[in-house]
């Protein structure tokens, strides 16, 4: 069983390191466009069944010939190279676990040439879109009729510095399309687009986290996939207490504006002069880092108004020096290889997680995340009507 792992940044290097452990994996090729990245990566994994490739990624048919002759492969490339692996993997006969959530709709337009191709593509196989997804899921298949779902997560420094709290992981500009983009959600069964930086909510996550504040943001596949089963769905990103707020007074006075505007004679777009002074402002007083999630499903149950609840607080893995969101995004891929590459997984075509984590499936594969160190605890009660 081959995979090849495209991407060899913060996460992929991790998956490709979780997967040389697995037994029903024999060849793992590790590909990046950065030669030292590659490197980097093979090396950290000391492992026989990884070799590394460098290769220019943004090119469909250099990464359709790459695929050929791969069983699975995983996608860790940035947003605008998503769609163009998935194609990809369909040409060269390859299942594809996609890390990207995003442009769901355009994704499963190719869901009849994934299942001619005989491949299963999954996109959005990480935490939030991802985990959050299939746990959202669980809980309206648990009830009669579901009323609300709310997935709430967030990537947070364990030790914040002001003024904003908050510690760059990815590239900025992902954060900033939180702030600036329409957030996709489900009300009255009906698809709708939220203004961004709305719906502020406090809430408290158990210590070491405490105090955090959260505003709507994309819900991905699950606007698509659930809709017709649940009332009113939402996914909302926290951060500590007071990083939106200051976020929204920068969006209002159109600091986060890509439009350029005039400056002594100069087209400047505010973003791009933002981006950088923002980016001295976001660090954590560490590398630890920790990720919440909460996901809360509401609806009746043999007549019973029930709430179902959801809880994760990751912290950084020191033992293994892997932060916590490398964990949380990479691992539920590398399960989801491990499985495929078990034969565990018979479905096809395009599915996003939440169509493929359900029923039996479900407490299997929540036990396996558990095994691997992410904990996801439940509980759930009934409601005073």
């Amino acid at each position: 069983m081959r995979v090849t792992v495209l991407g060899t940044g913060m996460i992929g290097s991790v998956i490709v390191q979780e997967l040389a452990g697995s037994d029903a994996i024999d060849e793992i090729v590790a590909v990046d466009a950065v030669a030292a990245s590659v490197e980097r990566c093979v090396s950290a994994t000391r492992s026989a069944k990884v070799t590394g490739r460098t290769a220019v990624l943004d090119d469909y048919d250099r990464v359709a010939e790459l695929l050929r002759g791969s069983d699975i492969a995983v996608s860790c490339l940035p947003h605008a190279l998503s769609l163009l692996a998935i194609r990809a993997a369909i040409a060269a006969g390859c299942h594809l676990i996609d890390l990207v959530g995003s442009k769901y709709e355009e994704k499963a337009e190719y869901d009849a040439q994934a299942r001619a191709a005989g491949v299963l593509i999954v996109p959005g196989a990480g935490v939030a879109p991802g985990i959050a997804n299939f746990l959202a899921a669980r809980g309206i298949e648990l009830l009669d009729e579901a009323d609300e779902a709310v997935m709430l997560c967030g990537g947070l420094p364990r030790h914040p510095l002001p003024p904003l709290w908050y510690q760059v992981v990815f590239r900025l500009e992902s954060l900033l399309g939180l702030c600036t983009k329409p957030a996709l959600a489900v009300e009255d069964g009906e698809l709708v687009k939220l203004p961004p930086l709305t719906r502020l909510e406090s809430l408290r996550f158990p210590e070491p986290v405490g105090e955090c504040e959260a505003v709507v943001t994309d819900a991905h596949s699950t606007a698509y996939t659930l809709r017709s089963k649940v009332k009113r769905l939402y996914e909302k990103t926290v951060r500590y207490k007071g990083h939106w707020e200051k976020m929204s007074v920068l969006a209002e006075l159109g600091f986060l504006d890509e439009a350029p505007i005039e400056v002594d004679g100069q087209l400047v777009s505010p973003q791009r002069v933002a981006i950088p002074l923002l980016e001295r402002k976001m660090k954590g007083g560490s590398n630890e880092d920790m990720t919440v999630l909460r996901v809360t499903v509401t609806g009746t149950r043999n007549g019973r108004k029930m709430k179902l609840e959801w809880e994760m607080v990751d912290a950084y893995d020191k033992e293994r020096s892997i932060t916590s969101m490398a964990k949380t995004t990479g691992f539920p891929a590398v399960q989801l290889t491990q499985w495929m590459a078990e034969g565990k997984l018979d479905k096809r075509g395009v599915a996003a997680i939440e169509d493929v984590i359900i029923g039996d499936v479900f407490d299997p594969f929540v036990a396996a995340l558990g095994k691997r160190g992410i904990a996801i605890s439940f509980k759930e009660e009934e409601i005073e009507q």
